[in-house]
């Protein structure tokens, strides 16, 4: 694989069109959770999570992405996390929601599978739907992104967030990737959705072993023959930090250089925990891949 700058892409989030491919756009993680693999705990106060957010837009953040549930698998650091129900994802999700809509300009996206957690945060000021599901695990999911004019994100998975780490295997790992994505890509299309409001993200961590996630990223140019703008989320994940069996909170180093790295193979997105850092690492990396197409020196 060759650095190459991002392909051009048009992204319509309800109106605000991000421009992608010449600037690589930052997407803070905010869980207001008491279970995420990272971080579950630290911002589940409505104040917490607020001041957390507008800390990361300080830093650099383009969009700030909202999630009230968990989907850390069985392992290392604790059990499972378990589902919540849809009244108790909007109770985390929706206070935030909408501070953040009255008191920011940012890009707010809900972090979500379920239908209704998105119809109510898109109504307090959200236009992404992250949908780690890729809108199988709720048949309204399609219809109430359409129906808003939001975005969605559109990750792969394999099985489920209780079953996805059960001895993942695949035949041509890259090939099942795309074709999922294609078909979901599909799928929402036919629900009504703008093909220029649809992001992929090949969902690294998610159903996937140490050595899956490596060539994924040796592999993102691949990803870019479907003509959909492309977000990579390496943050903190457990495979950063197999090789020196690291905690989470200890794999910023490598989370940084896995960013850099999805810069230079065309992300468009990059979804990141520590955003101050990730912003430089970002901004150094494009750099980089821009001087790559300056003439040499005569």
């Amino acid at each position: 694989m060759q650095y190459m700058r991002s392909p051009a892409r048009r992204l319509d989030c309800r109106g605000n069109i991000l421009q992608l491919g010449s600037r690589i756009q930052v997407m803070g993680i905010l869980n207001v959770t008491p279970d995420s693999f990272a971080d579950g705990g630290r911002y589940l106060e409505p104040r917490q999570a607020i001041e957390r957010a507008l800390l990361m837009a300080e830093e650099g953040a383009d969009i700030i992405d909202v999630g009230g549930e968990s989907t850390r698998p069985a392992g290392t650091y604790g059990a499972g996390a378990q589902p919540v129900s849809e009244e108790e994802e909007i109770r985390r999700t929706a206070p935030v929601i909408e501070e953040l809509a009255a008191r920011t300009d940012l890009i707010i996206s809900i972090d979500t599978t379920k239908a209704a957690v998105a119809q109510h945060a898109l109504r307090l000021g959200a236009s992404i739907v992250n949908d780690i599901s890729a809108m199988r695990f709720d048949p309204l999911m399609g219809t109430t992104i359409a129906q808003s004019g939001a975005a969605v994100v559109l990750m792969h998975m394999k099985g489920t967030p209780l079953t996805m780490q059960i001895k993942p295997a695949y035949r041509n790992l890259i090939r099942e990737i795309l074709d999922f994505l294609g078909e979901r890509r599909n799928a929402a299309v036919e629900a009504g959705i703008d093909p220029g409001r649809i992001l992929i993200d090949p969902g690294l961590g998610f159903g996937k072993r140490n050595v899956h996630n490596y060539e994924i990223l040796a592999r993102l140019d691949a990803f870019h023959g479907m003509g959909c703008p492309l977000m990579v989320g390496p943050s903190r994940k457990k495979f950063i930090g197999a090789e020196l069996d690291l905690p989470p909170e200890a794999r910023l180093f490598g989370t940084l250089a896995a960013v850099s790295f999805s810069v230079a193979a065309g992300a468009h997105v990059v979804r990141v925990h520590d955003v101050g850092a990730a912003v430089q690492a970002v901004r150094v990396a494009e750099q980089i891949v821009s001087a790559c197409d300056a003439p040499e020196d005569t």
